[in-house]
């Protein structure tokens, strides 16, 4: 612990790094902190990213990329630590990392959010054995097999279509009978032969000795219980706030999202929430980006009042 930054950034997703470059911009003394050395958050597991205006068809580790580098570019200065704890002293704050300790008179936390549990028996016995949460990390291992995809979003309607270039036949199972996801995802996957769809169903179990090798699941509105055997089963039922660490910092709802408005101002003053980790409608590249940038707008705004 040395000196005390105007600005401390949690996180290298879009919205850490476009933080740091609106703050290196602003003429800030602004650090960020990431446990990750990839940078892009969960885009760097997007095999491919078409809703970023003017980068269609990027790959999503291409356009976390281009993030590090335009903050590289600017002199950011980014440490590669993992955030143990963050304390609130009122005009200083303090970061707790595993190799140091951290102050800034505010702090911006971009720690964006994880790949939600089914929470099913076998899930967690067969995590990296036939259990994925990232299609695009994995999708390559189950080349002519067979998959199924859990879930009704976006995410579940892509991974469905990554998969089928992979696999032989890709399930893609959905607890309703009408999906949440972008109509144009649901037009592509219903073009798709290799997908079948499988509506108001739910996986009860994942089975298998060593590797998967079958769901139990069930019909929500006949309750009739059958067996599907795959070789791989992928889920994306959603995502939850990486929030654990400054749980008590500002007030959080129900999902532990931080309460926050495109200001991204929570309830304590000198702490902002940007990105994934807030309350907003649409987590999406675009708007954790703008997140990034109005964060760093109400930083200099609260700095300028001290």
């Amino acid at each position: 612990m040395g000196k005390t930054y105007d600005v401390i950034i949690i996180g290298s997703g879009p919205a850490g790094l476009t933080a740091g470059i609106y703050a290196k911009r602003a003429g800030l003394d602004a650090m960020i902190i990431t446990n990750n050395p990839v940078d892009g958050g969960q885009i760097a597991t997007t095999y491919e990213v078409d809703n970023y205006p003017g980068l269609p068809e990027m790959n999503g580790a291409d356009l976390g990329t281009k993030f590090r580098e335009h903050a590289d570019k600017l002199g950011v200065e980014i440490v590669l630590d993992r955030v143990k704890a963050v304390s609130d002293g009122g005009a200083i704050k303090t970061v707790t990392g595993d190799r140091d300790v951290y102050e800034g008179k505010t702090i911006v936390i971009c720690a964006g959010a994880d790949h939600r549990k089914l929470g099913v028996p076998g899930e967690t016995e067969h995590i990296g054995m036939g259990v994925s949460y990232c299609a695009t990390c994995d999708g390559a291992f189950y080349r002519k097999k067979t998959v199924a995809v859990v879930g009704g979003g976006d995410v579940a309607l892509e991974d469905a279509i990554f998969l089928s270039r992979f696999a032989d036949k890709v399930y893609l199972i959905h607890r309703r009978d009408q999906f949440r996801g972008a109509a144009i995802l649901v037009d592509q996957v219903k073009a798709i032969d290799k997908i079948e769809i499988v509506y108001d169903t739910v996986v009860d179990e994942i089975v298998g000795e060593e590797k998967v090798d079958h769901l139990l699941i069930r019909n929500v509105k006949s309750n009739v219980s059958t067996e599907l055997p795959v070789n791989g089963v992928f889920m994306a039922v959603g995502i939850m706030p990486n929030a654990d660490v400054f749980s008590g910092l500002a007030d959080q709802d129900e999902s532990g999202y931080f309460i926050a408005g495109e200001d991204c101002v929570t309830s304590t003053p000198g702490i902002f929430a940007a990105g994934d980790i807030r309350t907003k409608q649409l987590r999406q590249v675009i708007t954790a980006a703008s997140d990034g940038a109005n964060s760093i707008t109400s930083v200099s705004r609260y700095l300028q009042s001290l």
